[in-house]
């Protein structure tokens, strides 16, 4: 939309919802400002989206498209308006990211809401802003607050961003009068335009600063190219060429487009959108819930109570004795407590948190509840025995979920009388930080009880992906699957810490070892002990885990598992009684140990996952592809650059990874089910 108002032009943003930069809407700015730029009636400009989004940036799914090539490219209106001899005003309202934002900073002057969210989210895509955004923001704001803003991600509001120098001006209300009344100013003021390129930052500072940041970039950093990428675009801001720091960025953004990191964080970008959808055969209304239970009031419990708090819902919190009851309510005070502390949220805010939390010990209570969360001790029996108690005490139609990682959620919904309205819903710990939920269909669970816990988890702002009821549901069985082959190699011939050290560098948040003596080796060699008698003998088990176990060894909390620990800092290498338990457990099996290539151990470990995966979406149990990838990223700590298993998978030449699977299958012996992957590689150039 084009008015003219008081002499000012007024280009109005229109593409819903988001006023993402398409090429149709490229085209209609680009047409407006040359329109406006020869009307002798019009003083100036003014660009203004909608109260939802000035712009949320390029349009995504464009990426890579040749279509996205047509004139005006993003750079050409962006250039237009730079170069427009009249004063272009931004009025921005809702957000402005990426793209967006740097729309607005191509733009002469900028006016935002108070409320409104700015920031240049590239590098969360693998990419940097690649239209002007790593030139213009340091001459307004300096080199160390554009690359903190850019390096993070993160959208700040327009009132944390008052005083940087990026906003002329930050309203309350009536952004549009406010831009009208700048743009007539600069329009009658007779003075210079105030353009970014015109600023010059301190080049000597700025460079140091820069190879500052340089040094200080983690090996996990620099596995992702943007990360030195951005440097490198920031340091051509420090040159008094403007156009050619433009050419720099630009060249440097084209080459991030098409790299597999790139194309795998795009890949996570959608897949997530798609996860969090029941598939069309499942779909169904919700019911409403706006008070949960919650039993248990342990670690679980808690943080699964801070999440519904957040989320603005009431929890009735329920334990079995006083103590434990208020152990819970105090880690939930402390938590708040030190959110208010560090600046993160007002007290009046904690304290109407706190407010909607409801600690008992009596089941009565539960007859309020829409929604039950059992977050118990993991043991079916203990389970299942919580159940019947949640039966005789929720009402009618109420929703009954288990928290559970591993367990069967059908054998604890025949606890009840109701297991249609019983579904499990497997929290990350902790469970108010990780974003990863699994909601798991039982057999009689309702549609609309599954789509309650796939709302739910939006509620509490997680990623809910769908899955089946199988040992283990997707991530754990798939870890599962990982872990074993992990141990496999300690017996073939690799210590710990190299397994590890592969694994990390291949952009694992922390190699299988490092995980175990973190979590307790007690935990897993539990459920080996549960599993004992029903382990077929033919199958390759290592017992190393069990060897150390039975040491005292458990891990990091009592000073030694697979690493021994010193004022709680891992040495560097396993310890020679550790390497005595690897190597008996390779002389009981008969194998002669040889080393292992770090390439060898992280592709092992990779085809382990991806044919695990395959049986889980022949099974049913996980509804896509791009779900396991989804669960993996969110909740195991796999690279987001990586894309997740299967995306790794569909990279991979065909033919060498059917090879490489039943190398891996001889390697790992009896009870290895290969899997067949063709329906999960790509055909024809199609993507996962």
């Amino acid at each position: 939309m084009y008015l003219i108002h008081n002499g000012v032009a007024v280009i109005q943003l229109d593409h819903p919802p988001v006023n993402s930069l398409g090429h149709a809407l490229r085209k209609t700015i680009h047409t407006a400002v040359v329109a406006a730029q020869a009307d002798s009636g019009v003083c100036a400009l003014v660009l203004i989206g909608s109260d939802k989004a000035f712009s949320a940036g390029a349009d995504v799914s464009e990426f890579g498209k040749p279509e996205q090539a047509a004139f005006p490219l993003i750079t050409d209106v962006f250039a237009r308006i730079d170069a427009c001899t009249k004063p272009v005003v931004a009025a921005i309202s809702g957000v402005a990211l990426g793209g967006g934002l740097e729309l607005a900073l191509s733009c002469h002057a900028r006016v935002a809401l108070a409320s409104a969210k700015l920031g240049l989210p590239e590098i969360t895509l693998g990419l940097i802003p690649g239209a002007g955004g790593t030139q213009r923001l340091p001459r307004l704001i300096g080199v160390a607050a554009a690359y903190a803003m850019m390096q993070s991600g993160a959208a700040q509001t327009a009132q944390q961003l008052e005083a940087s120098g990026l906003l002329n001006r930050v309203v309350e209300r009536d952004v549009l009068a406010a831009a009208l009344a700048l743009a007539l100013e600069l329009g009658h003021g007779g003075e210079a335009l105030p353009r970014a390129r015109d600023r010059q930052p301190d080049a000597t500072a700025a460079r140091a600063f820069i190879e500052a940041q340089r040094a200080r970039l983690t090996p996990r950093q620099r596995q992702l190219p943007a990360n030195m990428a951005l440097l490198d675009a920031l340091e051509a801001s420090t040159d008094t060429d403007f156009d050619a720091g433009l050419k720099t960025e630009r060249s440097l953004f084209l080459g991030l487009l098409g790299s597999t990191s790139a194309k795998a964080l795009r890949y996570q970008f959608f897949a997530e959108r798609e996860a969090v959808k029941l598939p069309a055969t499942l779909q169904a209304v919700p019911k409403s819930f706006e008070t949960l239970g919650i039993v248990g009031a342990g670690t679980m419990g808690s943080g699964i109570a801070i999440c519904a708090l957040d989320a603005g819902l009431r929890v009735i919190l329920l334990e079995q004795d006083a103590a434990a009851l208020q152990r819970g309510c105090l880690r939930i005070a402390d938590h708040y407590a030190a959110r208010v502390t560090a600046g993160k949220m007002k007290a009046s805010v904690a304290a109407l948190s706190e407010a909607r939390l409801t600690p008992t010990t009596d089941w009565t209570l539960f007859s309020r509840v829409d929604l039950v969360i059992e977050a118990v001790f993991e043991d079916l029996a203990v389970k299942q025995d919580v159940f019947r108690k949640i039966d005789a005490h929720t009402r009618a139609g109420a929703v009954l979920a288990s928290n559970t990682s591993y367990l069967d959620v059908d054998a604890i919904a025949n606890a009840t009388k109701r297991p249609q309205d019983v579904l499990g819903l497997h929290f990350f710990s902790p469970a108010h930080v990780m974003k990863l939920l699994e909601v798991v269909r039982g057999t009689q669970t309702a549609p609309e009880v599954l789509a309650t816990g796939m709302a739910l988890g939006r509620a509490l702002k997680k990623t809910p992906v769908p899955t089946g009821n199988a040992f283990g549901f997707i991530g754990n069985r798939i870890y599962n699957a990982y872990r074993k082959q992990c141990e496999f190699m300690l017996e073939d011939g690799a210590w710990p810490e190299e397994v590890d050290a592969a694994l990390e560098d291949f952009g694992f948040a922390m190699g299988p070892f490092k995980v175990a003596d973190l979590s307790g080796l007690d935990i897993a060699w539990r459920m080996r002990q549960a599993q004992a008698s029903s382990r077929d003998p033919r199958e390759r088990y290592v017992d190393i885990l069990d060897a150390l176990c039975a040491q005292g060894r458990l891990g990091r909390k009592t000073g030694a598992g697979y690493y021994t620990y010193t004022d709680g800092k891992a040495g560097k290498t396993t310890d020679a009684l550790v390497r005595q338990v690897i190597e008996a457990a390779s002389s009981r099996r008969g194998i002669t140990r040889r080393p292992l290539l770090p390439e060898q151990i992280q592709r092992r470990a990779l085809l382990a996952m991806v044919n695990e995966a395959a049986l889980l979406l022949a099974e049913g149990v996980a509804s896509r592809a791009s779900d396991v990838d989804v669960v993996l990223v969110q909740g195991y700590g796999f690279a987001r650059w990586q894309g997740g298993p299967l995306f790794w998978a569909q990279q991979q030449d065909r033919a060498t990874l059917q090879t490489d699977l039943q190398q891996l299958a001889r390697q790992s012996g009896w009870g290895f089910v290969l899997a067949d992957l063709e329906p999960l590689l790509p055909t024809s150039g199609a993507t996962l």
